[in-house]
């Protein structure tokens, strides 16, 4: 009798076991249906932030390089200034120690003149011209230096100016 009521009571239980599977199947269903959902976002949700962080990082390597361009070229055109500047100043430290040398050879021509003259007279015009001449050619050399200046000023700056009008029309047009 033991065995039967222990038959019996297992019979119910595998009853009850079998009764109670779909209920407890649909509980977990439904219990893992919001986590399965939970999941599904959150791995949709990783996928857009990693292509707005690749996006963004693509964005920032763009910008980086043409940075790096930009200061390249900037660098370039400060390389070619010093360049036209150096060899504007030898050319006019040239025409300097010409017009220097001239202005030496002119002066031992009138020491040599004054000391053959027989008159103070004679000495005293020949100082004057020597003079005159002296200062109308310094004012030549010097209108002519002035120029010289002013144009290997303007050549210099010519490189960084558009270097300049680079920046303005390319940050102008950045958002």
């Amino acid at each position: 009798m033991k065995d039967n009521a222990m038959t019996t009571s297992k019979s119910k239980i595998v009853e009850m076991t079998e009764a109670a599977e779909p209920v407890v199947s649909k509980a977990a269903e439904a219990a893992a249906s919001p986590l399965k959902d939970g999941i599904a976002k959150a791995a949709a949700g990783f996928e857009a932030t990693q292509a707005k962080m690749k996006e963004g990082v693509g964005k920032a390597m763009k910008t980086a390089e043409e940075l790096v361009a930009f200061n390249h070229a900037n660098l370039e055109a400060m390389v070619k200034s010093s360049q036209i500047w150096v060899t504007g100043v030898q050319d006019l430290s040239k025409h300097m120690a010409a017009a220097a040398q001239a202005s030496l050879d002119e002066g031992m021509s009138a020491f040599k003149a004054l000391s053959a003259v027989k008159s103070l007279k004679d000495a005293f015009e020949l100082q004057s011209s020597f003079a005159r001449a002296a200062l109308e050619k310094s004012l030549t050399e010097s209108g002519k230096l002035t120029d010289a200046s002013f144009k290997l000023t303007e050549q210099a700056l010519a490189p960084i100016a558009a270097r300049v009008t680079v920046a303005v029309e390319t940050f102008a047009k950045t958002p």
